[in-house]
């Protein structure tokens, strides 16, 4: 996943931590796959038993003409069974609704946990006890005990509660089957099942506090500064993005964070490198005002020693998942999004800036404000200053070649030194080429391959490639920014953008139109 493509807004309610704070969002999310895997488990159980005995029944009535007697607590076993399925699929739903806070689906949890240790309690001893007539020394609610604060973690004391309360349906439900002339229980019957529902609630009141430690330390280690990380939402070359929020302002930010292979290797010229680029990239961020270019809130030291920087966190899709999911775009809107681009480039270019790396997942389109189809230009890692700073070392004789293969200008695929902002000019003609097509300029099964074709192949016009209608002078422009030489491009951003507004369109991109897409396929979420 590209490192741009993380800074999505994450769908969906905040997660409520009152109950489990000491756990991250992430980690409680994964707590709701396995409860609703456990939920049908035990409805899986408790149904084969009335599935077998309907089975009886009807076989019974056809054969006979009458249902089977019913021997005496029979049908007091199988309302249990009904009340235990209805309890695994009430749970299984309440997990699998986001709507549903951990600490609502925690309580449901230890709730279903009771009555599942009082069905198996009251089923196990009394179905024991009719086939053998002695009542078990063990049943299986100490497993289920034990079990459930690993695939429920909670509060030490809120699971010491849980705990106490199942384990003790197995001397309750003895004494209700003993009072009932059910069963005859005897005092070492009582004193085997409090000694196992006593060691099940020690043995889980200690898995309880290690797993809920665990997860306070996942919490502890997950701080950048005054953010606090939640979900890891991508990888890239040099760094992990994270979903975060301010701990004080309750902002939401995304936080790229420097890999930690990449400072901790032996190769201290290699760690040097990547950390000096890591500033960089934060000082580029932070000097540019273009509302176009994405926003840098903070940089810094976490608290485990890695370099991080907050960025706004946007909600939207990025235009290689807008194209693939939807499809190309109308000539109106290719040109609408390419000229918010060319707004951020020419910024970065006058401040002696080359991005380097424009490509689809880096340039994010978005609801911000009250505005949609509001473009973001992400990930400014690999830019390239113009003039260096006096005694700065060279931050690019890692790589010789950087950038993306199917975007990158002639220029940059030889290595030519002294690029300047004509190959994003270049690169924004591949963008606009994928818009309008959803189709590179070229294609190869080796990276190497689609390097020579930007070096050496003609592309064809982008109005042969698409159904959509795509006005002459558009074709033009985008064959202009793809030209060889970067004297036949357009030579500023600036220039582009005159020239993408000066196109004679059918149709105009309006807000309304915007909006009416967004309200269709990106609608909001839900609060």
């Amino acid at each position: 996943m590209p490192e741009s493509a993380t800074l999505v807004h994450v769908t969906g309610t905040s997660p409520d931590l009152s109950i489990s704070s000491g756990l991250p969002p992430d980690l409680l999310e994964q707590v709701r796959k396995r409860v609703r895997v456990l939920a049908l488990l035990l409805l899986a159980a408790f149904g084969s038993d009335l599935v077998i005995a309907l089975g009886i029944a009807l076989s019974s009535l056809f054969r006979a003409g009458s249902l089977p007697p019913v021997a005496a607590g029979e049908g007091s076993l199988l309302f249990a069974n009904v009340l235990a399925v209805a309890a695994s699929l009430t749970l299984w739903w309440a997990a699998g609704k986001s709507r549903v806070s951990p600490s609502r689906l925690l309580t449901l949890g230890l709730g279903y946990e009771v009555l599942i240790c009082f069905v198996i309690a009251v089923a196990f001893q009394w179905g024991h006890y009719r086939e053998s007539g002695v009542v078990p020394s063990l049943t299986w609610v100490p497993v289920v005990v034990i079990l459930f604060p690993t695939l429920l973690p909670g509060p030490p004391r809120k699971m010491l509660a849980g705990s106490i309360a199942a384990a003790a349906t197995v001397p309750l439900s003895l004494a209700f089957l003993d009072a009932t002339g059910r069963v005859v229980a005897d005092g070492d019957a009582y004193s085997s099942a409090v000694m196992a529902s006593a060691f099940a609630v020690l043995f889980a009141y200690v898995s309880a506090r290690v797993v809920y430690g665990l997860g306070r330390e996942v919490v502890a280690a997950r701080r950048a500064g005054g953010y606090q990380l939640e979900e890891l939402v991508g990888k890239g070359g040099m760094g992990e993005v994270w979903r975060a929020t301010h701990r004080m302002l309750a902002r939401p930010a995304a936080i790229k964070l420097i890999r930690h292979d990449m400072t901790a290797g032996e190769d201290r010229r290699i760690a040097t490198d990547a950390v000096q680029r890591f500033e960089r990239e934060a000082r580029t961020i932070a000097g540019l005002r273009s509302p176009h270019t994405v926003e840098l809130f903070d940089f810094g030291r976490a608290d485990n020693g890695a370099f991080y920087f907050a960025m706004e966190l946007l909600d939207g899709l990025d235009a290689d998942t807008l194209v693939r999911q939807f499809g190309p775009v109308p000539a109106e809107r290719a040109v609408h999004l390419l000229s918010q681009v060319c707004h951020s480039l020419s910024e970065a270019h006058s401040r002696g800036l080359v991005h380097r790396d424009i490509k689809p997942a880096n340039v994010f389109v978005c609801r911000y404000g009250e505005e949609v189809d509001f473009v973001k230009v992400l990930d400014f890692g690999i830019v390239k200053e113009l003039q260096g700073e006096p005694g700065e070392p060279g931050l690019t004789n890692i790589d010789a070649i950087q950038g993306t293969p199917a975007f990158l200008a002639p220029e940059q695929a030889l290595g030519t030194e002294g690029l300047d902002g004509r190959c994003d000019i270049y690169a924004t003609g591949c963008l606009a080429y994928w818009l309008l097509t959803g189709e590179h300029v070229f294609t190869a099964d080796t990276p190497v391959k689609l390097l020579l074709q930007h070096v050496q192949s003609a592309p064809v016009a982008p109005s042969s490639r698409t159904e959509l209608t795509v006005p002459a002078a558009l074709d033009e422009i985008v064959l202009a920014c793809l030209a060889k030489d970067p004297a036949d491009r357009p030579q500023t951003a600036r220039e582009l953008a005159r020239r993408l507004d000066a196109v004679g369109l059918e149709a105009e991109w309006t807000e309304e139109r915007a909006r009416q897409w967004w309200d269709l396929h990106q609608a909001v979420p839900e609060a």
